[in-house]
């Protein structure tokens, strides 16, 4: 029997957060408002195979279409949606723990990688909880060979929760509402871990097979009730695949509050542990959705509040990789974006560090049929350019490219700009009589 914790012990605002990553019959199961991307609901495992199939093929087309392509598969179609949103869940409660024990040592709203938990300190608030006695939770650490500098910090933390090999560790953590211990993984079924151990063959399949063609592997970002557990599986694969050079590819959505966080503490750790880092950075694909969602179930929106500030975080995760690029050449990042703004600031920022486009550490996409006026120019002037290729009925591709429309910011502008500029090239080799060279 534990203790009960002290009300300090969890930060203001907590519970209310957590609604975030619980299942909603409304969003959980259906596609409610999304035009972004098609979300995938089976009822059994044979259905994800099929797709890995798929994806297979995707990956055969990539590499036979280009010397150094790219393949983007969805882990909304390797693994069930709703398992997805257990696994975050869990994957986010154990994080907010350390987060209210890092309140308790007088650390609270500090930066991620800023943020070290005093050992000693944390040993004594594991046992005043009744979660693990001093003698227990130092076997943790030395197992692990962690807080040997007498701190333990998130990533050190997150490295007792390994899903390939403890998925059925008793975790406690205490119950907000009861203030009574409670096995942080109580929900998850055998079928459950099947599913993950099952989703991480998948992912290991396809990751082989991108290695023996040549072809990069980009796994899109979703819904955020979603992405802890993608992005874990991800860095999961990263750490296994990116050894020699950056092989998986994770994707960040810079319209979220916690991107920055998210890339600082993946960056982080691809440097302790000596893998490539790599990323594609969006702006992000499910606003509507997201707050939707947030209003009826009552949590905090994750979405920035505005475009701006949504291309600040942008622009601020950018500048953190190409830096990393910079200083480590272990770091590569796709600039998935269609904001002329963003690939100027791109440019200016490669030049001022002295990245030069024929290292291939920084490349740029944009969806097939929109900005040829910023790809083409890029391409021309030898930066590695990539043009992103939806396929699916037509029923969901032309939702997925209107949507797109909407997000970006005057693009409307950009095409009547773009169909001016290919006018007047038009009436250029009319009049030097060279219409087709």
């Amino acid at each position: 029997v534990g203790h009960s914790p002290s009300p300090s012990s969890f930060t203001p605002g907590a519970e209310q957060r957590e609604k975030q990553y619980r299942a909603h019959q409304g969003f959980g199961d259906h596609q409610g408002g999304v035009t972004g991307a098609h979300i995938y609901f089976y009822a059994d495992e044979a259905k994800c195979d099929q797709h890995m199939e798929t994806f297979l093929h995707c990956i055969d087309a990539s590499s036979g279409s280009s010397e150094d392509g790219f393949s983007a598969i969805k882990l909304t179609a390797l693994a069930r949606p709703q398992f997805l949103v257990r696994f975050s869940e869990v994957l986010v409660k154990w994080r907010r723990f350390f987060h209210q024990m890092a309140a308790e040592q007088g650390q609270a709203g500090w930066a991620v990688l800023d943020t070290k938990l005093e050992v000693e300190k944390l040993q004594e608030a594991l046992a005043n909880l009744g979660i693990a006695s001093k003698t227990e939770s130092q076997q943790w650490f030395m197992g692990e060979n962690l807080g040997a500098s007498g701190t333990v910090d998130l990533l050190d933390w997150n490295s007792l929760f390994d899903s390939h090999t403890k998925l059925s560790r008793p975790l406690l953590i205490p119950n907000r509402k009861t203030g009574q211990l409670e096995p942080l993984l109580s929900h998850f079924s055998k079928e459950e871990e099947l599913q993950l151990k099952r989703v991480l063959q998948r992912m290991d399949v396809l990751a082989k097979r991108a290695m023996e063609k040549g072809v990069r592997l980009m796994v899109d970002a979703e819904q955020s009730y979603f992405q802890p557990a993608i992005s874990r599986l991800t860095v999961e694969t990263q750490r296994h695949f990116n050894r020699s050079q950056p092989i998986i590819y994770n994707t960040y959505q810079c319209y979220l509050k916690e991107a920055y966080n998210n890339v600082t503490g993946d960056v982080e750790l691809s440097r302790r542990e000596g893998w490539h880092f790599g990323t594609k950075l969006v702006r992000g694909a499910y606003m509507e959705q997201e707050r939707e969602r947030a209003a009826q179930m009552g949590y905090e929106d994750p979405i920035n509040p505005n475009y701006e500030k949504t291309n600040e975080m942008y622009h601020r995760c950018l500048d953190y990789v190409l830096e990393e690029i910079k200083s480590s050449q272990k770091a590569s990042v796709m600039v998935a974006s269609h904001n002329e703004d963003t690939v100027k600031f791109t440019l200016r920022r490669m030049m001022e560090l002295g990245i030069h486009p024929s290292n291939k550490k920084v490349c740029f996409g944009q969806l097939l049929g929109m900005c040829d006026q910023i790809t083409f120019p890029l391409g021309q002037a030898g930066f590695p350019v990539y043009k992103y290729v939806p396929y699916g009925p037509v029923n969901e591709v032309l939702p997925y490219l209107s949507r797109r429309a909407q997000e970006n910011r005057g693009f409307m502008q950009r095409a009547n700009r773009e169909r001016d500029l290919l006018w007047k090239e038009v009436k250029r080799r009319l009049l030097t009589g060279n219409l087709f060279s």
